[in-house]
């Protein structure tokens, strides 16, 4: 049956994750809110209230630096791990996960080296926790966070704001409506000036979160005791007053033990005429049994909301985890069809682009709709055909010996001169869809969630789809030439037939002779070649977008990768591991991810475990 340190072991477990994670203090907010989630202590006193004794007469160790003035400077997150009877009691430092320590006197000295490296060796503090765990079996499952004593003054060595600094760091910690507030105040001051008292009314006046803590019992002066306070007279508290009395300078002087000093605590309150009938009530060890006890209550009262975070957050790590993709197999094969079910996504993607699943494709239809004709209208025909060309081409062509009807030569020589000028729209079409191609080829890689994680397969995925694109405008460029080569080539004989009959028309052939070198002869030959390169133009309008479709669309739908596949599958092992060699920032991510995620799963498994117990 699962016990009371079943429920607080648990809390501690996910607390130490969730700091070795480093999400504690600033990081993941789904951690740093499940952090939060969970109930800790947070020890709040004056300097030189006793802080640290009441912290070592918990944990039953010597381990905490001690000294004049401000000694705490940095919180302290203190997990404690009870361990089964009879093992070593050993410490870990988060910043040293790998090192141990058994000789707790070390421990005390990293604490005050890790705090200087921080603040320096003055009298400075700093908001960044340390994070310590002791494992023993003298110990209960308890998190407890020292934090710096509050001052009233600032001394040398600090800043005037070292009060206010100081205040408003506890007050960070204590504000948490899951922090349980242990206030500690000496017995040998008026309880009203009690630092600790007055900052946890302020933050929890119904007393609810807050347990009083008196100290230096054994110093009050002769003939007056706390016991007003210690029965709730003198301020009332929702859980009862808890005295204790640490070990005297001279026993700390003389390397008294903790447990020796615990039989001495016990000693004291047995045998004292004043706080004799509160004896089983007093002292560090009942006052950790007591705060592990409310920390039980709390934690069951908690479960359901935790629960539902860690449900919360292990739904979303998965979603995360499926973003970034699983690990990928070590042998060949499996990473070879990885790479091709890889090129398939981009290669759905680039198809739904073209196919008007995505944006995109409809640009192509724009080059045929707009750039195209626009091109074609902005033809220098009118130069061609000018009056003064046309006698020259004309007369040109005619050589030595005039034409006797119609000038054929000459209207062959202004019909392809004509035509040759369809070479640049054709050509600019093409290169105009091939800028539309690669422009889609660069955001379907971008928009393929799987490739995102391996940036070299993304080059050259991307190089091979480039080749090959350049492979279908050469091949476009010929066919649209060839179009345009092919209306020179061979010319419409209707056309030509028509221009006897025309003379014929004229009813007197002799004037038509005479008019031939005429103004008016001239301006008909230009008017009929405008008329056959209109024809030949609306032709082409609408045989290059499908010459430029069939070349290059149509290819790249069909084989962008074809010749990529075929290198691909000539790679051996170490060449595809290559191509998968992922991008180190996703693949510490993903680490990350599934190692919190394992931490979840193990949390909800162990609250599944407990959350039954009443």
């Amino acid at each position: 049956m699962a016990t009371m340190e079943s429920l607080i072991g648990l809390v501690n477990r996910i607390q130490r994750a969730c700091t070795v994670l480093g999400d504690y203090g600033g990081g993941d907010n789904t951690f740093s809110s499940l952090w939060e989630a969970l109930p800790s202590v947070a020890v709040v006193g004056g300097q030189s209230s006793g802080k640290s004794s009441v912290l070592e007469s918990i944990v039953g160790r010597d381990f905490l630096p001690r000294g004049s003035g401000i000694v705490t400077r940095r919180p302290l997150v203190l997990q404690l791990h009870k361990t089964e009877e009879g093992s070593q009691e050993y410490a870990e430092f988060l910043h040293l996960p790998r090192r141990k320590f058994t000789d707790f006197a070390l421990v005390r000295k990293e604490i005050q080296d890790e705090t200087d490296r921080i603040t320096g060796k003055t009298k400075q503090i700093s908001p960044v926790p340390i994070h310590l765990s002791i494992y023993s079996p003298n110990v209960v499952n308890l998190t407890l966070i020292d934090l710096p004593g509050l001052t009233k003054v600032a001394v040398e060595g600090q800043s005037d704001s070292i009060v206010q600094d100081i205040e408003s760091m506890v007050r960070s910690y204590v504000e948490k409506p899951n922090s349980i507030i242990l206030a500690i105040s000496p017995a040998n001051q008026d309880i009203a000036t009690s630092d600790a008292i007055k900052l946890a009314r302020d933050v929890d006046p119904a007393g609810d979160r807050t347990f009083g803590v008196l100290t230096k019992l054994d110093l009050m002066d002769k003939g007056t005791n706390a016991i007003d306070v210690l029965e709730g007279r003198s301020y009332r508290l929702q859980h009862p007053w808890v005295g204790v009395v640490n070990r005297s300078q001279a026993d700390i002087n003389k390397n008294v033990d903790m447990i020796l000093a615990r039989r001495k605590e016990r000693e004291y309150f047995a045998t004292s005429p004043d706080y004799g009938h509160l004896a089983s009530k007093m002292g560090s060890e009942y006052l950790a049994k007591l705060l592990s006890k409310h920390l039980e209550t709390v934690i069951r009262a908690r479960i359901p909301s935790i629960t539902s975070l860690i449900n919360k957050s292990i739904d979303e790590l998965e979603s995360e985890l499926d973003h970034l993709g699983r690990p990928i197999a070590v042998d060949a094969g499996a990473q070879l069809y990885t790479i091709l079910e890889l090129c398939r996504a981009f290669d759905r993607i680039f198809k739904e682009h073209l196919d008007g699943g995505r944006p995109g494709g409809d640009r192509i239809y724009g080059v045929f709709d707009n750039q195209l004709p626009a091109a074609l209208r902005k033809l220098p025909f009118d130069r061609h055909l000018s009056l003064q060309n046309v006698r020259k081409v004309v007369s040109e062509a005619d050589g030595y010996q005039p034409h006797l009807i119609a000038p054929e030569q000459g209207y062959r020589r202004l019909i392809e001169g004509a035509l040759n000028y369809f070479r640049g729209p054709s050509e600019a079409s093409v290169d105009a869809v091939h800028f539309v191609l690669k422009e889609l080829v660069r955001k379907s890689i971008g928009e393929t969630q799987e490739l995102k994680r391996f940036p070299t397969l993304q080059a050259e995925i991307a190089g091979a789809a480039n080749e090959a694109l350049e492979r279908f405008r050469e091949d476009s460029k010929k066919t649209v030439i060839r179009l345009v080569d092919m209306e020179s080539s061979y010319l419409t004989v209707d056309f030509f037939r028509r221009l006897p009959q025309e003379v014929e028309k004229a009813g007197n052939p002799a004037a038509s002779a005479n008019d031939r070198y005429t103004e008016g002869h001239f301006r008909r030959i230009g008017s009929n070649v405008s008329s056959y390169v209109g024809m030949v133009s609306e032709t082409l309008k609408n045989t290059i977008p499908k010459a430029v479709v069939y070349c290059q669309v149509r290819e790249a739908k069909q084989s962008l990768l074809n010749h990529f596949y075929t290198q691909i599958g000539k790679k051996e092992g170490k060449q595809l591991s290559q191509l998968l060699d992922e991008d180190p920032a996703l693949m510490e991510r993903r680490q990350q991810c599934a190692k919190r995620l394992e931490l979840y799963k193990a949390a909800r498994d162990e609250v599944d475990s407990v959350s039954w117990v009443r």
